[in-house]
């Protein structure tokens, strides 16, 4: 006998997990179905956000150790325990795990074991058992991508970041995305030799211009070589069970001890059977949504990064709570706005970014963008003769200025851009930061006090 439920999740991630928690606490009897049981929490609990954090605090602190003495500390120096970093990070996601799967339980979610694959539309197989369900949401997520290079396979991916043993001594960086940056800055300030190689002249390329060149200067002045204009060719092994990287000019980067690849991401759209439930795929494998996260085919829905929009987790969690008051909780018109999003890169220092970049906004608004930058020497690194430097600005359009982009860069902006996000949200504009009294010191005030 086929079992029904009201709503059934494909994948229990970040969009499948909120989008079923929300809907059970809707009244909504749900399930969700889950290839990897084990690992509750998708890509952002496992092999993402949670674990790469936990490695930049551990990359912070290094920076710290070395920063020490210049606030009279008589620190030396010291490796970091790998091996020991990893245990303690791979027991708090484990703890996150278990979390989810009381969580589930409590809620009366039943969490099904194994790959789906659809039957019709609104059936889904898993475990060789039938389940059926009104409403279907798709949010398999996504997976890293390995170029069809030869020797590729001898490079790992993000994945495999998460899943090395000991720090390399010396490591290449394919990519040139938030996760390339990331893994880069990460490596070099717990001791690895880096080298960040990037296909064009710049890395975030989507970003707006100030911070990718500032983050270009400080990764460099930190010690990260970056290569533009690079493309990899080929990887071979050597004698010595090093990597050779061969880039497309023949030029040789020799001796690695890992090859990291982060070069983007592929849904993971394959062995759903979306073609049987007529679900519509675009040319790259994503599933197409409208406003709501409809697909083509009424009753089936994709959320988070199967859908090719802003691939984020808090995206993933919103969609899927917005879906869920939609369609059980008598709010119709809920849904998930994707304008003036707030995200954060943790490079090294770290970016803090919302809504459009000065070039996105002087191609649609012209001579209405007025635009105000600062730069300095954060009060951290008063102290020492080097250190990172920050830099701000915020992006303004029209005769009341209202504020259509703000942009951080240095240390502290990925906490300090969640409140102004809020503020621009609201339509916030440069007489409202203007008015708004500054907290000092901070390097926050410089928001509120350009000229």
């Amino acid at each position: 006998m086929t079992k029904t439920y009201d709503l059934l999740a494909i994948g229990a991630g970040s969009g499948g997990l909120s989008v079923a928690q929300r809907a059970a606490e809707h009244g909504a009897r749900c399930a969700i179905a889950e290839v990897h049981p084990g690992a509750l929490g998708g890509t952002c609990v496992n092999r993402g956000c949670v674990p790469k954090k936990v490695m930049w605090f551990a990359a912070e602190i290094a920076r710290c150790i070395s920063d020490a003495p210049a606030y009279g500390f008589a620190v030396a120096p010291a490796a970091c325990d790998f091996a020991a970093l990893r245990a303690r990070r791979d027991e708090y996601v484990h703890g996150i795990n278990g979390w989810y799967r009381t969580y589930l339980a409590d809620s009366d979610i039943d969490l099904l074991a194994g790959a789906a694959r659809f039957v019709d539309s609104h059936t889904v197989e898993v475990g060789g058992e039938r389940y059926r369900a009104g409403h279907v949401v798709i949010a398999t997520g996504g997976a890293p991508v390995v170029p069809d290079l030869p020797g590729a396979e001898l490079g790992i991916t993000s994945d495999g970041f998460f899943e090395m043993e000991s720090l390399p001594r010396r490591v290449a960086v394919v990519g040139a995305g938030y996760i390339a940056v990331e893994l880069a800055g990460i490596l070099n300030a717990l001791g690895s030799d880096v080298t960040l190689l990037l296909r064009h002249e710049q890395f975030l390329r989507s970003f707006d211009a100030m911070l990718r060149e500032t983050l270009m200067e400080e990764m460099v002045n930190s010690g990260v070589t970056v290569v533009p204009k690079s493309q990899a060719a080929s990887i071979r092994a050597a004698t010595d069970g090093t990597l050779d990287l061969i880039c497309a000019g023949g030029e040789i980067l020799p001796g690695l001890d890992r090859l990291i690849w982060a070069i983007g991401r592929r849904p993971n759209s394959a062995g759903l059977g979306l073609e049987v439930a007529g679900v519509a795929l675009d040319e790259h494998g994503f599933i197409p949504v409208d406003d709501f996260q409809n697909t083509n085919v009424p009753g089936v829905y994709a959320l988070g990064d199967i859908t090719g929009r802003a691939a984020l987790t808090p995206v993933a969690i919103a969609a899927g709570r917005r879906l869920a008051d939609r369609l059980f909780g008598g709010r119709p018109e809920r849904r998930l706005p994707y304008e003036n999003i707030p995200t954060a890169v943790f490079s090294h220092p770290p970016i803090g970014t919302v809504g459009l970049t000065e070039e996105q906004a002087r191609a649609t608004h012209g001579d209405a963008v007025k635009v105000y930058q600062s730069c300095f020497k954060p009060m951290y690194y008063a102290p020492m003769e080097a250190g990172h430097q920050a830099c701000m600005k915020l992006v303004t359009v029209g005769a009341h200025e209202k504020i259509v982009g703000c942009h951080i860069i240095g240390p502290g902006a990925d906490e300090m851009l969640q409140g102004f996000a809020v503020a621009i949200r609201m339509g916030a504009t440069k007489a409202d930061f203007d008015d708004t009294v500054a907290i000092h010191p901070t390097s926050a005030e410089e928001l509120v006090t350009m000229r």
